[in-house]
């Protein structure tokens, strides 16, 4: 059974983030510039807007303070008040790069990566960094196209990520007390699937979903890499999934409503929206940022 959690379409919906502490999801619209925070007893879903295009969020351990990733740089936004208090300037501003999908990872620390603002122009100029508690940034690709599927394995041994464009997922040897990874190896080639990788997460089993962008799907692949679940979407381009609900056994899952980056077509009348199904199985806590 597949729900509309929320129905108003975003622009551009991603990177949902469960906060157990608040028992909330907040999700944000990239092409909106805005934040979205989701109260599913009560139904509610409100909105703070930003100065820029957000491209991902993480929890921190203060209630109702997000960290955000927003154009070149990354600060935290205090919820009660929507203002946003810039940190630190991951990239040079004016490039044409955006900051893209991001995680906390099991220690604490950032990743997130970038893109170039114009898709359409499969421009290779992003990049993969991680943002550490005290504001030391290390980059560590370049030339990447869109940086997407950031996810940790149970362990914290393995990390996930993709360059979407290329239809390829990767997971690299990952070592939570230094935040560095080590040997990679290909974990999903898309070639012969709907869409391209998107956003990721991981369930208590090791397995990992990830969104089809244009594919309109939901894959789960176990640890080795096989696709072992199929969950086709009423939406063109579902982008990012996290699990949430008081026993992370809810599957929250964003879309696109832009009908130009969603598809050639005409938008449908749920794209844009964030699905919510029972996935038959429980999620990760989501880590807190270490500052």
């Amino acid at each position: 059974m597949i729900d509309v959690a929320v129905a108003a379409p975003a622009e551009l919906g991603e990177c949902p983030v469960w906060s157990g502490a608040e028992q909330v999801l907040y999700w944000i619209d990239i092409d909106g510039r805005r934040i979205h925070r989701f109260d599913p007893m009560s139904g509610r879903d409100a909105e703070r807007t930003l100065p820029g295009r957000p491209g991902a969020i993480g929890l921190t351990p203060r209630r109702g303070r997000l960290l955000v990733a927003v154009e070149h740089q990354v600060g935290q936004m205090r919820w009660d008040t929507g203002r946003f208090e810039p940190w630190v300037e991951v990239e040079q501003a004016g490039s044409g790069n955006r900051m893209n999908d991001g995680r906390v990872d099991p220690a604490g620390r950032f990743w997130v990566g970038s893109m170039f603002e114009r898709p359409a122009e499969r421009r290779s100029t992003g990049m993969l960094h991680r943002v550490d508690a005290d504001g030391t940034v290390t980059t560590h690709r370049r030339g990447v196209g869109v940086s997407n599927s950031l996810a940790f394995a149970p362990d914290g041994a393995t990390m996930y990520w993709s360059d979407s464009p290329t239809a390829t997922v990767w997971s690299h040897e990952y070592d939570p007390s230094t935040g560095q990874p080590g040997a990679s190896r290909v974990f999903a080639d898309f070639s012969d699937l709907p869409g391209l990788p998107d956003g990721a997460c991981v369930d208590v089993s090791g397995a990992v979903w990830i969104a089809c962008v244009m594919g309109g799907a939901l894959l789960r692949f176990t640890p080795a890499g096989a696709v072992d679940r199929v969950v086709d979407l009423p939406v063109a381009s579902p982008t990012m999934p996290a699990f949430g609900g008081a026993a992370l056994d809810t599957l929250y899952v964003t879309s696109i409503g832009n009908a130009v980056s969603a598809s050639a077509r005409a938008r449908g009348p749920l794209d844009g929206v964030v699905l919510a199904l029972d996935p038959g199985v429980q999620g990760l806590p989501e880590p807190v940022f270490a500052r």
